[in-house]
């Protein structure tokens, strides 16, 4: 995924949830999963970074405050946390060969901690009677978000 941020100019001023002169997206399938989101008409509400999730990392033992990627309420009622991350981060990593170790136990870290993440906001959500999902790039494309190759 190649990394780049901005600011995102909301169109439907009455459909985001927060400070809608300060819309941050910190990746590209953020800023496209963000225009889904204004533009989608089924789409009552939505949000970036709106929810604080608060929760302890397995990797310091720590607590600590989640901002979840997106907040969703569709017309139906229904109401997600979104967080967007690739596959790749999403599956716990191998040591291959020719990996150097330091990159390996960075990638350790990183899992540890979106998986410390990730219950924290399962347990939040199911409290509310609220989803949590993951979106990879695989999740945005079958909802039909168009990624950059």
């Amino acid at each position: 995924m190649k990394y780049y941020k901005g600011k995102y100019k909301i169109q439907n001023l009455n459909k985001y949830v927060g400070d809608h002169k300060n819309v941050i997206f910190r990746s590209h399938w953020e800023r496209q999963a963000f225009r889904w989101c204004d533009q989608n008409p089924n789409i009552k509400k939505w949000g970036s970074e709106c929810l604080i999730i608060p929760y302890r990392c397995a990797t310091d033992g720590k607590h600590h405050r989640y901002f979840v990627d997106l907040y969703i309420e569709f017309n139906d009622g229904k109401k997600y946390c979104i967080e967007i991350k690739p596959e790749q981060q999403t599956k716990q990593p191998e040591m291959k060969r020719g990996k150097r170790k330091d990159r390996f136990l960075q990638e350790c870290l990183t899992y540890a901690k979106n998986q410390s993440k990730w219950a924290a906001a399962q347990q939040f959500c199911q409290k509310r009677g609220m989803h949590f999902e993951v979106w990879t790039e695989h999740t945005l494309k079958g909802l039909g978000i168009k990624l950059l190759t």
